[in-house]
Parts: structure tokens; C-alpha cells; sequence
């Protein structure tokens, strides 16, 4: 399980015009929520925000949150960001209870050269990279490893083949596929006569296309 700390205040005053001066003197508001719970109002530092986020997966990662000395057990359950200038506006916390399980994503790591692509010059598609898992948050895993040493061209890995740590339960159809070893993509080689009649079909699809029949040269408009 991978954990991480961040400090926070209570704040007392809400509203558009309050977050908008926070963020202007270098803070981030927040609001903490969980089962039992008031949700509370929060501010916390912005570089200390920008910080934690560029060091761990904010969607499994419990965090130990210290709310004016007093600790929290949470995990980031949204992060809110700026649309073009992408720093963070505000975050949800969610505190965690004992005995009581989460839901969560995991992300999923691929490890090894599948066969397929070491010996036949296949190619490895992966289709999934993370699954939604529920958990108690003492054993939520860090990530899943996907061992695609011995996948062959033509042949998947799906949900049900992973490796699952005690506890975990997958939320995601089992029967989805996470990777595939697929066949090489053959290359055609073009003769010459087949690239002229393309270059033809081409010119001609080019030329624009006449709605409406052409009067002869000789031909009078009629009165």
C-alpha cells in the first residue's frame, strides 16, 4: 500500500469569491468528506499540493492528512483542475474507516518481452492500464503486475488471468482483455501500374463534379 502526507487547515468561509483569493495567495481549497461525516472545508498549500502530486498515483495512494495537527486517513478521490492553465483548483478527500472497503483503480504493469514479439516480430497491444478494484485501504495495491513473457501471436491476457493479491476484488468484467499479441502488420509493395491507376483515380477524384448538364457552346439562353 503506498502513502503519502499532506498538512491542512479548517476554513470556515466558502464560496467562489473565498477559493479565488486562496488560490491567489498560494493556497488550494479542499473539502473532506466521509461515511458518518460532515464534509468540511479545507485549505491547503499549493506547492506542497503540486509536490505530492508529481510523486505518487493519486487514485490509489492513501494519504495521511494532518488537519491543523489532528489526523485524517484519506484518499484523493478528485482533483480538479484549470482547463488551460492545468494547476490544481481544488481537491476531494474521502477519510477512510476501518473495516470499511473502497473502491479504487489500480494501475496495471506490464513486465517482460511477450514470445510473440521476441521470435515471430508480433506487436503487444495493450488495451487496459488500469482495473477498479474494491479494497480495504490497508491493502490497497500499488499496482498489478502483467507478466506477457509467454504470450504468443494471436493469443490474450484478460482480467481473470491476473495475479490478484488476497482481498482484492475486481468491479471490471473479468472476461476483458488487458493485452494482445498481435500478428505484424504486412507491408504491400505497389507496382508501378498499380500507383499510375491510383495517381489516376486520384486526378479524377480530384475534379470537381458537375451538378447539372452543360449547355452547348452554340446554344442560345432561352427567352
Amino acid at each position: 500500500m503506498a502513502s503519502a502526507s499532506l498538512n491542512a487547515t479548517v476554513r470556515s468561509e466558502r464560496g467562489t469569491g473565498v477559493a479565488r483569493k486562496l488560490r491567489q495567495t498560494g493556497h488550494v481549497p479542499a473539502v473532506v468528506y466521509g461515511h458518518g461525516r460532515e464534509p468540511q472545508s479545507l485549505t491547503i498549500n499549493t506547492r506542497e499540493v503540486d509536490k505530492l502530486l508529481s510523486q505518487i498515483s493519486a487514485a490509489n495512494t492513501v494519504i495521511d492528512l494532518s488537519i491543523d495537527g489532528s489526523p485524517v486517513r484519506t484518499l484523493i478521490r478528485e482533483v480538479q483542475r484549470h482547463p488551460f492553465k492545468r494547476h490544481v483548483v481544488h481537491i476531494d478527500f474521502q477519510e477512510l474507516v476501518a473495516g470499511e472497503k473502497v473502491t479504487v483503480d489500480v494501475p496495471l504493469r506490464f513486465t517482460g518481452t511477450a514470445e510473440g514479439v521476441r521470435n515471430s516480430g508480433g506487436i503487444l497491444e495493450e488495451t487496459m492500464h488500469r482495473i477498479h478494484v474494491r479494497v480495504d485501504p490497508s491493502s490497497i495495491p500499488d499496482q498489478i503486475t502483467v507478466d506477457v513473457t509467454h504470450l504468443t501471436i494471436g493469443h490474450s491476457i484478460h482480467i481473470r488471468d491476473l495475479p490478484l493479491p488476497e482481498g482484492v476484488t475486481v468491479l471490471d468484467d473479468v472476461d476483458a482483455t488487458i493485452c494482445v499479441c498481435a500478428a505484424p502488420k504486412a507491408v504491400v509493395e505497389e507496382t508501378p501500374a498499380a500507383a499510375a491507376e491510383g495517381e489516376a483515380a486520384a486526378t479524377a477524384a480530384a475534379e470537381p463534379e458537375l451538378i447539372r448538364k452543360p449547355k452547348p457552346e452554340d446554344e442560345e439562353p432561352a427567352k
